[in-house]
């Protein structure tokens, strides 16, 4: 099994996985690079992978369906172009020979879901959209700050060797970010320098590891006494007793970083 990540717009991945002859694509913004992809490799679009509304991963869903005939799953409580077979936690979707586990997800968006597969690669893999970033996670257009820190402690339970399948290159930007919350993190040093040299040879930062974001990623280490007191600093109004706040804080700090 392949796992690509097809660039779109500034800086959006639509995650393509294959097995040479079939192929699951996740939030397709855009369908030319998707059908581009699919032409050269000679692959057969088996189906279409929706984790949330917005027009950078919907854009392109109605011209793929009507040139693969693929079918579309999305998140049970959102707008989405029809036909799409909906589903929310719990549920699961079989493509590529197996099972999909869905996960809510709220917080970016009310009714956001994450697709997880321990079958598809070696290692697990999640497709989770704009809810967590490496090194960061989405804005908080519609759904809570306690929403959008259940949604994370359930990702960052997933196993250390998921494969982290983000929907943006926004690795540095957050890593900067992480580093003023936590400029004594070693870990989080040693990887930004990967990441840079990633960058700068043209490559992805992605995909990252669980391991890896609980390591580094301030939104997943909302208990970690040094977080809480860059939180406190910031608004010194936050609950330190409550990663919530604690999440509100840094998203509301790293809204204006």
């Amino acid at each position: 099994m392949n796992l690509l990540p097809i660039p779109a717009f500034s800086d959006n991945y639509i995650w393509l996985l294959h097995d040479g002859r079939q192929a699951v694509v996740v939030d397709p913004g855009d369908a030319e690079p998707v059908l581009q992809v699919l032409r050269q490799r000679g692959l057969e679009l088996q189906g279409i992978l929706v984790t949330h509304h917005h027009a950078d991963h919907t854009g392109g869903v109605a011209a793929l369906r009507q040139a693969c005939r693929a079918p579309v799953w999305g998140p049970a409580h959102e707008q989405l172009p029809e036909p799409v077979q909906r589903v929310q936690g719990g549920d699961e979707v079989r493509l590529l020979g197996g099972p999909w586990q869905v996960i809510d997800v709220p917080g970016h968006t009310s009714g956001h879901i994450a697709y997880y597969s321990t079958h598809a690669l070696a290692q697990p893999v999640l497709f989770c959209g704009d809810t967590l970033f490496s090194g960061g996670c989405g804005r908080l257009f519609e759904g809570t700050p306690a929403q959008m820190q259940d949604s994370l402690a359930a990702l960052a339970a997933l196993p250390g060797d998921t494969q982290v399948c983000c929907a943006h290159e926004y690795t540095l930007s957050n890593l900067r970010f992480a580093q003023a919350v936590e400029p004594n993190n070693a870990q989080l040093a040693q990887y930004l320098e990967h990441c840079q040299a990633l960058r700068q040879a043209g490559r992805p930062t992605l995909p990252s590891t669980m391991q890896t974001e609980r390591e580094i990623n301030p939104f997943l280490r909302t208990r970690q006494a040094q977080v809480i007191a860059a939180a406190a600093r910031f608004d010194p109004q936050v609950q330190t007793q409550s990663p919530a706040s604690v999440l509100a804080a840094l998203r509301q700090w790293k809204n204006v970083f």
